[in-house]
C-alpha cells in the first residue's frame, strides 16, 4: 500500500472528549459585508487567520511555512520525516496532489476563504467561526471543488488548534488528532517498502544499461558515470545516455549503488560485474541490501546497512 493511501492520523475518541462544552467566540456572529464585519481583523490574526495560513502553506506544499504551525512535539517529528511523507501529509489538507497557488478573500461574514488553484483543479475552503475552550479551538471548514455547482463535492471538516507559547498551532485534521511522533514508525515502514522496491528495480535498470553499453562499445563501462547523460552533444562511451543523472552518480531515493568489474578484464562478452544497493540511512530509507552477482543472480538481505553478497537469499 502506498504511503498516500495509509491512514496518518489517530486518537478519534480523545477528540470527541474535548469537543463538547465549547463556547462560540464573537467572531462567529454574521455581518452584512466583509468590509464592515465585526471581528474580521481578528479572524485574520486569530485562530481563523492561523488556519488560513496553514491551508495556504499546504496548498503550495511549502514545508518551511507549514512547520511554523505545528506544535513543538510535532514539529520535531515532521523534521525527521522524509520529504515525500511531509508532502503526503500536506496534501490531506487541500485534497490536491500537485502544489498550487493560494488566494485569500473574505466571505459576507468577514471570515477567510482560501482558494487553492492548480493547473488541473481548484478547491475552495471556507473557514467558519471559532469555538474556543481554554487553550483549544475548533473551526468548521467547508471544502469544495469550485466547478461543482450541485454541492456533490462539498466536505464539512472541523479543524483543531491549540494555543502553545501564545500562538495557535495545528492540533487536528477533522476529528483526528495529529500525533506525528507516534506515527513515525508507520511512515518509516511505508517509506521503506517503497524505497526497497525502487532500489531493486534500479539494480535491474543499471544491469540493462550496462548490457546496452557492452553491446555498443564491446566492453564494460569503467563506472556508472559512463552510463549517464552527456552534458552536451551526442552520447558516447564517456556518457552513453543510458541512465538518469541520479543513478549515474550512484545515489537515488535513499539508496547508494555500487558497480564493480569482477575480474581483470572489462572487454567483450565474457567480462563480468557485480552491483550492490545499500540504504543510505539504515532503518529510515531501507533495511534490505541488494546484490547482483557476476552471473546475474539477484539477492537481498538485512545487512544492517552493509553491502550484500551472493550468499544472501534470492530476491523476490
Amino acid at each position: 500500500m502506498k504511503l498516500q493511501e495509509r491512514i496518518l492520523l489517530l486518537a478519534f475518541g480523545l477528540f470527541l472528549s474535548v469537543g463538547t462544552g465549547f463556547s462560540q467566540d464573537s467572531s462567529s456572529k454574521p455581518s452584512a459585508s466583509p468590509a464592515s464585519a465585526p471581528g474580521a481583523a481578528a479572524m485574520l490574526t486569530g485562530p481563523g487567520g492561523t488556519l488560513k495560513d496553514i491551508l495556504a502553506a499546504a496548498c503550495s506544499q511549502s514545508q518551511n511555512d507549514f512547520t511554523r504551525y505545528l506544535t513543538a512535539r510535532n514539529k520535531e517529528a515532521f523534521s525527521r520525516m522524509t520529504p515525500s511523507a511531509r508532502v503526503a501529509l500536506m496534501k490531506r489538507f487541500v485534497l490536491l496532489n500537485e502544489p498550487g497557488k493560494a488566494r485569500v478573500s473574505l466571505n459576507a461574514s468577514g471570515r477567510p476563504i482560501v482558494r487553492c488553484e492548480t493547473p488541473s483543479v481548484t478547491t475552495e475552503m471556507q473557514i467558519g467561526g471559532a469555538e474556543i475552550r481554554d487553550n483549544i479551538t475548533l473551526l468548521p471548514m467547508e471544502l469544495r471543488d469550485v466547478t461543482d455547482s450541485t454541492g456533490a463535492s462539498v466536505r464539512q471538516i472541523n479543524m483543531g488548534l491549540v494555543r502553545e507559547a501564545g500562538e495557535w498551532k495545528l492540533l487536528s485534521l477533522g476529528v483526528l488528532f495529529l500525533d506525528l511522533p507516534a506515527l513515525e514508525a508507520e511512515w518509516d515502514e511505508a517509506e521503506i517498502e517503497a524505497t526497497e522496491k525502487d532500489a531493486l528495480e534500479s539494480v535491474k535498470n543499471i544491469a540493462v544499461a550496462i548490457e546496452s553499453y557492452r553491446n555498443k562499445y564491446l566492453r564494460l563501462p569503467e563506472s556508472l558515470a559512463n552510463l549517464g547523460q552527456p552534458l552536451r552533444g551526442a552520447p558516447s562511451n564517456e556518457a552513453a545516455g543510458l541512465l538518469d543523472s541520479d543513478l549515474a552518480k550512484g545515489i537515488k531515493n535513499g539508496y547508494a549503488f555500487r558497480y564493480v568489474i569482477a575480474g581483470a578484464s572489462n572487454l567483450g562478452a565474457p567480462a563480468k560485474y557485480e552491483l550492490s544497493a545499500t540504504p543510505l540511512r539504515y532503518g529510515r530509507t531501507g533495511r534490505r541490501s541488494f546484490f547482483r552477482d557476476s552471473n546475474g543472480g539477484l539477492h537481498a538481505a538485512d545487512r544492517q546497512g552493509g553491502v550484500g553478497s551472493e550468499t544472501d537469499p534470492r530476491a523476490e
